[in-house]
């Protein structure tokens, strides 16, 4: 491979941003809270779909950069991107966007119905969101949150999963309160380097800091409540004979099926920690690489995690 088609190559993968591949990692939710990640056709049945959603996302991307490279140029990190500054030629970024799109759809017919018609939904609700949601208040955020939904639900669909109303609005609440985390952050960044908002997108300006701290704090607040409830619903059979050895040596006051409620301290921290890192560092402006960058958040879902699959699948 010569030096040219290399630099071209390691700028197309940049383009399809794997970081952000981190997000499709929520279509294992629903299978990871319902108790079946480890039943080998559920799990590799939702592994093709984060397959199918990674390639669906990324050309997303490429799109997106496509569409705003004119903009990114006068934006102060987004011009570094591989299209806004033109290491990227626009033809192969068109083409390798039709490939991501065709695959994607074509994988997830072959996969699961009803699959193909989220990917499909996410797709042309992401190309709104290009040519026109994200230059609309609130509709951008929505959007942004509902790409998040979207892939839970994907997941659930491909294994034909139930998933508890509580967890949805779980789910929904904290799509928000990233979305809006974003956006706060953004906004802060671009003003604390180039020092005003003109010139920038029509949301940011449309968006006062004070109107983005009370959407802030309204969907932090729904996010833990929200889980709160949702292990408050959640009762697993029998705990007597799946804890027996756990059980035997605790009084029966501490005896309950809704052990989920355990989990909660690790998602009232997320929470609080995450608002720390928005409005001390103003690093929400990328959900992602804030997880895998902040030790103590990572920590957290660590254990949230380790937490959750102790108590669904069991101790003994």
């Amino acid at each position: 491979m010569t030096t040219n088609a290399q630099t071209i190559a390691i700028s197309l993968l940049k383009t399809a941003r794997p970081r952000q591949w981190v997000k499709n990692l929520s279509l294992f939710a629903a299978l990871f809270f319902a108790g079946y990640l480890f039943i080998p056709t559920y799990f590799y049945a939702v592994f093709w779909a984060f397959l199918i959603f990674t390639l669906a996302t990324s050309s997303v991307y490429i799109v997106n950069d496509i569409i705003d490279a004119p903009g990114d140029r006068r934006h102060p990190f987004k011009k570094k991107r591989p299209i806004a500054s033109r290491q990227l030629p626009i033809p192969v970024a068109v083409f390798a966007a039709i490939v991501g799109f065709t695959a994607s759809l074509f994988l997830a017919w072959n996969l699961n119905i009803f699959l193909f018609s989220i990917v499909l939904f996410y797709t042309l609700l992401h190309f709104g969101y290009t040519f026109w949601f994200k230059h609309v208040p609130i509709l951008d955020v929505l959007t942004i949150a509902t790409g998040f939904v979207l892939r839970v639900y994907a997941g659930a669909a491909v294994v034909n999963l139930h998933m508890s109303v509580w967890f949805l609005f779980t789910v929904v609440s904290l799509a928000l309160f990233m979305a809006v985390g974003k956006r706060q952050s953004d906004r802060t960044l671009i003003q604390g380097v180039v020092g005003s908002l003109h010139g920038q997108r029509n949301t940011l300006t449309s968006y006062t800091g004070r109107l983005l701290d009370i959407y802030t704090g309204m969907f932090a607040n729904a996010t833990w409540l929200t889980y709160a409830l949702f292990t408050f619903q959640n009762e697993f059979a029998r705990p007597d004979e799946r804890f027996g050895s756990l059980f035997a040596v605790l009084p029966k006051t501490l005896h309950t099926q809704k052990l989920l409620m355990l989990t909660l301290p690790f998602v009232i921290f997320g929470v609080m920690r995450y608002l720390q890192l928005v409005y001390e560092d103003n690093e929400g402006e990328s959900p992602e690489l804030v997880l895998l960058r902040d030790k103590l958040l990572l920590t957290t879902v660590f254990a949230f995690g380790a937490s959750v699959m102790i108590i669904i699948y069991g101790l003994s």
